[in-house]
């Protein structure tokens, strides 16, 4: 197939869109890929449609290869399958809702759990017909609150996703591992780095969970790997192994002094070393308890404080917390809602006044480092003085444990005794997951088993981002001339290029387009007239990255043409008669 760029429904631009935040947004508007229609929604022109389809294409392989079987839901779903499941309620502003004529409550699909669990109900009613796999890519829409990132983070977006339904346990693990395996398949036909890590569920809900991250400076992921064995997770999924208790029995009692003008750690680290110093060594900020506040905002609306203690050296990540929270939202705790607790002096909290049963009624979790027999200096909530020497486990009781510490390079493998962590930075491609029976207890989709008794089915889910697929291809391979694509997706195999006004060129030109085209091969013809110069045209292919570009010009009177790989950017210049069979062997190695 040809494409010409005298005709092809594209227009390249030499200026980054204003509103462009990470190199894929500017390249892929600049290059001609995509359009902004409104924030976080974008057009699909020829050139990103057909990347867009390649990628579509490698995933449907995949996963008819493995069983599974395609099918289509609308976008536009009714309210009662999403009120079954709690839904409706736990997404709270992030999905798109609408009423018809009559007054009927609707949202345009964020997801699809529910209307695949109630299609299988629909049709399936024997453990003889399991397992079964079935999978959509549909679009899907969220009300994103801060779009940004061009495809990476939009409102609208391309979605695969499919369903696994076993009739036990041992089927659903089954199923994973085959998922697994064949996303393995997929983003390694994809062609940019990745890694899988341990997750979070989310609102998505279920047991065991995985990530497939494409590596990328601009991710709004970050995950860990451990530098000695292979365990790796996004922070979010980081559990901290906690310390063994320590016995107390000889530990002084806890004493509270006057600390005046230290409403910090910084401060009081020291002015404790200052007036009260310790004999084996210095204070430090992880000997102090910190105590931050924050407000919980409930899907149905209803607010809660809660109090989260930790190490005064680690900061609350607010991912991380709200990764253990979903679908709950998070917020500080400003002056207003501070005002309704007198029993809290700001700068000075402690634990005394903290918890379901003390004076505040703040519900306490701690960080699982603080462990029954650890010694803290914390707020004796009284204005310029602290506690010392107050004993978890014998001077306050927290209502739980919280993963919300930051999680920081140097710290131990929750998974091996010898090694640390190191982060870097992803942009999540898949995510897999082991449901359950979440989804089927909640709608009611059981089966008879063998003996004739009904069971309720569990259900594993796994999605991919097409179309983030190809901002987060762009990402990996973008270098100082423009897009860079895999042969696997690009959205042509050769961009073929006449360079010159001469008739010979063109005529040469449109025989190579047309005997690569019989070959088999998708071709960019730029067959654009002699006032677009050579300069130009070489910019555009360089910018739209196709991986071979094929240069017809002055060369072609010593019976040549060059062939350049636009990845590597080495050249070579080819006998004109021989170039479409080099060509040919090029794009099918």
């Amino acid at each position: 197939m040809i494409s010409r760029m005298s005709t092809l429904f594209v227009r390249t631009l030499r200026d980054d869109p204003a509103d462009a935040e990470v190199p894929s947004h500017r390249l892929l508007v600049r290059a001609g890929y995509i359009r902004r229609a409104a924030p976080g929604i974008y057009t699909w022109l020829p050139l990103g449609l057909r990347v867009l389809r390649r990628i579509e294409a490698i995933i449907r392989e995949e996963m008819d290869a493995i069983g599974a079987q395609e099918l289509s839901f609308p976008a536009l779903l009714p309210r009662e399958p999403y009120e079954a499941t709690g839904r409706w309620t736990d997404y709270g502003d992030g999905i798109f809702r609408l009423k018809d004529r009559k007054g009927a409550d609707y949202l345009l699909g964020p997801t699809h759990e529910e209307m695949f669990t109630l299609v299988v109900k629909d049709l399936y009613s024997s453990y003889k017909d399991l397992p079964l796999a079935i999978y959509q890519i549909q679009t899907k829409y969220r009300d994103e609150a801060r779009p940004r990132a061009g495809l990476l983070r939009g409102r609208e977006f391309v979605m695969k996703d499919s369903y696994s339904f076993d009739i036990d346990d041992a089927g659903l693990e089954a199923s994973y591992q085959r998922h697994r395996d064949a996303y393995v398949r997929i983003f390694d036909r994809l062609g940019f780095e990745y890694v899988i890590v341990k997750a979070t569920s989310g609102a998505m809900g279920g047991s065991r969970s995985e990530e497939f991250l494409a590596r990328a400076a601009v991710g709004e992921d970050t995950y860990v790997r451990c530098t000695h064995c292979d365990y790796a997770a996004n922070v979010e999924a980081v559990q901290v192994r906690p310390p063994s208790p320590v016995p107390y029995d000889d530990a002084p009692a806890a004493h509270a002094e006057d600390t005046p003008d230290t409403p910090t750690i910084d401060t009081l680290v020291a002015h404790l070393n200052a007036a009260f110093p310790r004999a084996d060594r210095p204070w430090a900020a992880g000997d102090t308890l910190k105590n931050v506040l924050v407000l919980l905002k409930h899907p149905d609306g209803t607010r809660e404080p809660l109090a989260i203690g930790l190490p005064g050296d680690r900061e609350v990540d607010q991912k991380r917390l709200e990764g253990q929270l979903e679908p709950i939202e998070v917020e500080p705790m400003d002056e207003a809602e501070m005002a309704k607790h007198p029993a809290l002096v700001k700068g000075y909290i402690g634990p005394a006044v903290l918890g379901e049963k003390a004076e505040s009624g703040i519900r306490y979790l701690v960080d699982p480092r603080v462990v029954e027999g650890t010694r803290w200096v914390t707020g004796a909530n009284v204005p310029g003085s602290h506690v010392i020497d107050l004993v978890a486990g014998r001077d306050f009781t927290p209502d739980g444990t919280i993963e919300a510490a930051d999680v920081r390079d140097g710290d131990a493998c929750p998974n091996c005794d010898t090694g640390t962590l190191e982060s870097a930075r992803g942009i999540e491609m898949g995510h897999i997951f082991q449901l359950g029976r979440l989804y089927a207890d909640a709608l009611g989709l059981q089966v008879l088993d063998e003996n004739g008794k009904l069971v309720t089915v569990t259900m594993g889910s796994y999605g991919i981002g097409p179309s983030r697929a190809v901002a987060a291809i762009a990402e990996g391979t973008i270098d100082d001339l423009g897009l860079c694509w895999p042969r696997n997706v690009a959205p042509y195999d050769v961009h073929l290029v006449a360079a010159g006004k001469g008739e010979e060129i063109f005529a040469a030109a449109d025989r190579i387009a047309h005997e690569l085209s019989a070959q088999g091969l998708d071709v960019l013809y730029d067959d654009r007239p002699g006032r677009v110069s050579p300069g130009v045209k070489f910019k555009d292919a360089e910018m739209i990255g196709v991986p071979t570009i094929v240069v017809v010009g002055k060369s072609l009177a010593d019976g040549t043409v060059e062939v350049k790989d636009r990845a590597t950017g080495e050249r070579a210049d080819v006998p004109a008669e021989q170039v479409v069979d080099h060509l040919v062997g090029l794009v099918r190695a």
